[in-house]
């Protein structure tokens, strides 16, 4: 189950999202969304785990307070909007 975390605080990292979710069974992968330029958290990740496991993590966890913050905690859905391609360049006189 993929599950969705946000409302992160900005100093968390990969391994305090897998200790926070470890208590409700195995966290096959964990990961914090970075910009890609600045590379600094987004404020946002995913938790991967067992269908299972992810449910009671998902209700335990919903609204608790991590790091300072509330967190969200639900399942990440798979809907994606896909970003428009980037225009061509444009091509002028070569001189």
């Amino acid at each position: 189950m993929n599950i969705f975390v946000s409302s992160l605080s900005f100093r968390a990292r990969r391994e305090d999202l897998e200790k926070l979710f470890a208590p409700f069974g195995e966290v096959s992968s964990a990961r914090i969304i970075t910009d890609k330029v600045t590379h600094r958290s987004k404020g946002y990740g995913f938790v991967e785990m067992s269908e299972e496991d992810g449910l009671k993590a998902i209700e335990a966890l919903n609204g608790s307070e991590h790091m300072g913050r509330t967190i969200n905690v639900a399942a990440a859905t798979s809907e994606r909007t896909p970003r428009p391609a980037p225009a061509a360049p444009a091509e002028g006189p070569v001189e």
